[in-house]
């Protein structure tokens, strides 16, 4: 089948280590056709409905010269066999335009995942509330005082943005910290913003561990997102260490029991974070860490995802 990936300018990806380029790979190696489509391409008009202008790539195998471009036109989303919604964050006004324009072609005929809905309804900061019992203990709030009370509580916090990804704006805030009222105030937007305040776990030293979800089964490895020296967050954004590791008994209870319920709302790919024993966030836009687990495990999670989404587009018709 044609599958459309909704992903970022394709010479901004780095085909060594992006999810979205080795789920190409996969997609390609069982037979499939993959296109490309840019955010922004993707309209609606009465005569035509959803439609965007979509790019015909041959995968290559060279992780700097990684496609070929064979052909481009506008197409009809719904004409695809699947659209894959992969574009990064911010999640923005923008972006929930995208979902409102992929819910109108599904509506047309489109299989579209992750589930359009699914993606607007489910924050990946605050969604972590709906399973309270894993949650790290937090506050979600826009209220300065509110904020302030919870640092008083926990002694030492993170913070950080809602629509945020790849570590950005994330502050460790202790209680005695000379600068937590200006951290707040300016995360706060002064109280205009409402931004998510968590404990701070020591265990981060041992790594932000991303946990997969395909198609409702869990991946048996995680990758351990290792903090570098003098650093708080994990993130391979921002310069951390990705070790896979084998799941442990705690992590396959945390993603065991969200699996289904996920998988039940049109998530197709889920990327659970996890550390220590606390559950901190669920990730649906476009969860990574494929590429690192294969190449230190052998697993491979993009062939895994490649079988899930043709089983999802069978049961579909």
């Amino acid at each position: 089948m044609r599958i459309a990936f909704v992903v970022d300018p394709l010479h901004s990806l780095k085909a060594y280590k992006d999810s979205s380029v080795a789920m190409m790979r996969a997609a390609q190696a069982a037979g499939h056709a993959i296109w490309a489509v840019r955010q922004e391409a993707i309209h609606w008009s009465a005569l035509h409905g959803v439609c965007a202008e979509a790019v015909h790539l041959e995968m290559l195998a060279d992780d700097k010269d990684w496609f070929v471009e064979v052909d481009r036109h506008v197409v009809a989303l719904r004409d695809f066999g699947a659209v894959l919604m992969r574009k990064d964050p911010p999640f923005d006004a923008e972006y929930v335009t995208t979902t409102w324009l992929l819910e109108r072609a599904e509506a047309e005929g489109a299989r579209v995942f992750n589930s359009p809905r699914a993606l607007r309804d489910h924050s990946e900061k605050l969604s972590v509330a709906e399973f309270a019992q894993f949650a790290v203990p937090s506050v979600v709030a826009r209220d300065p005082a509110l904020i302030q009370a919870f640092i008083d509580l926990e002694r030492d916090t993170i913070l950080k943005p809602l629509d945020g990804m790849g570590g950005s704006e994330i502050f460790r805030v202790r209680h005695d910290d000379p600068n937590r009222n200006v951290i707040v105030e300016t995360l706060t937007h002064n109280g205009g913003r409402t931004i998510m305040a968590q404990r701070y776990i020591a265990e981060i030293a041992d790594g932000d561990k991303r946990i997969l979800i395909v198609g409702g089964e869990v991946v048996p490895y995680c990758l351990a997102r290792i903090p570098k020296a003098g650093e708080t967050r994990g993130n391979l954004a921002v310069g951390g260490r990705g070790v896979a590791r084998a799941l442990r008994d705690r992590d396959r209870e945390i993603a065991a029991t969200l699996a289904p319920v996920l998988a039940a709302r049109g998530l197709l790919l889920v990327g659970l974070d996890v550390i220590g024993d606390w559950l901190t966030e669920i990730n649906v836009t476009s969860p990574t860490c494929f590429v690192e687990i294969a190449e230190q495990t052998g697993f491979d999670a993009a062939e895994l995802f490649v079988a899930a989404l043709e089983r999802a587009c069978a049961a579909a018709t």
